[in-house]
This record gives structure tokens, C-alpha cells and sequence, in this order.
């Protein structure tokens, strides 16, 4: 979400993964691992070399919070009871935790899917993020 965030606020620019990393001081190796899957979901485009970089692939307001997770995760794995061919918990058959946290999970992407990058961007946001930013890459 965060690099999301942070090419919709330097919109048409185009990104380095060096560049989100520093920003917000996480590791460019996972960084790039989470471009990359990004970028195979249509959610931003990367063009390699020297003048490359990353940019959206889809209008602001085309990316749902909950549909970019479900597709970037599609797992969504909370517990080990959540698969069937992997879980081995003792407790599986006599525990109502996987219903409850399955209904918890479905709310919680539900309340996502309200919102888009748009709306985070939305008014005096994206200035706000745009300065964060700016003062965190200085």
C-alpha cells in the first residue's frame, strides 16, 4: 500500500524502488520483491534501465484497498486451520476461531474495498503526503 501511496503522490514521475525504500527506510530487496508482484497484478508498471523506474499502471481511483490486497495476498492466511492441506492444529474440529476470524478478516477487506488511492489523495492529502515525503527523502 505504502508504494501505492507514494507513486500517487509523485503522479507521471517516474520512481525508483532506491528511492520508496529510503523514504520510508525498508529494504530495497523486499521492496523490490513487492513492486514486482504489484507489477504482475497491473497495479504499477516498471520500466527497466538506466532512465527507468516504477509508475501506476491504473488511475487512482481504480485501486480499491481491499481488491489490491486479496490480489496481492491471495492467500490471506491468518491462521494454519485457514488451510486445509497444510494445517496440522490438534484443536481444529472443536474450535470456532477460524469462523470468527474468517467473518473478521471478510469485514476488514469489506471496509477496504470502500476505499480507493483517490480518496487517500483526495483535497489537501496528497500535498500533505507529497511534504511528508519530501521531508523524509531530504
Amino acid at each position: 500500500m505504502r508504494v501505492l501511496i507514494y507513486l500517487g503522490a509523485h503522479p507521471g514521475e517516474k520512481v525508483s524502488t532506491q528511492q520508496i525504500s529510503e523514504a520510508y527506510g525498508i529494504s530495497k530487496n523486499h521492496l523490490v520483491r513487492v513492486v514486482h508482484t504489484l507489477d504482475s497484478i497491473g497495479y504499477v508498471k516498471v520500466t527497466p534501465g538506466r532512465n527507468g523506474g516504477v509508475t501506476l499502471a491504473k488511475a487512482p481511483e481504480e485501486i480499491r484497498f481491499g481488491e489490491t490486497l486479496r490480489r496481492a495476498e491471495p492467500s490471506m492466511r491468518l491462521v494454519e486451520c485457514f488451510d486445509k492441506e497444510t494445517n496440522t492444529c490438534p484443536i481444529n474440529g472443536a474450535c470456532d476461531l477460524k469462523a470468527y476470524l474468517r467473518d473478521a478478516l471478510e469485514a476488514f477487506l469489506r471496509e477496504l474495498d470502500k476505499h480507493t488511492l483517490a480518496d487517500l489523495l483526495a483535497g489537501k492529502r496528497k500535498q500533505q503526503l507529497a511534504k511528508a515525503l519530501q521531508q523524509i527523502e531530504a
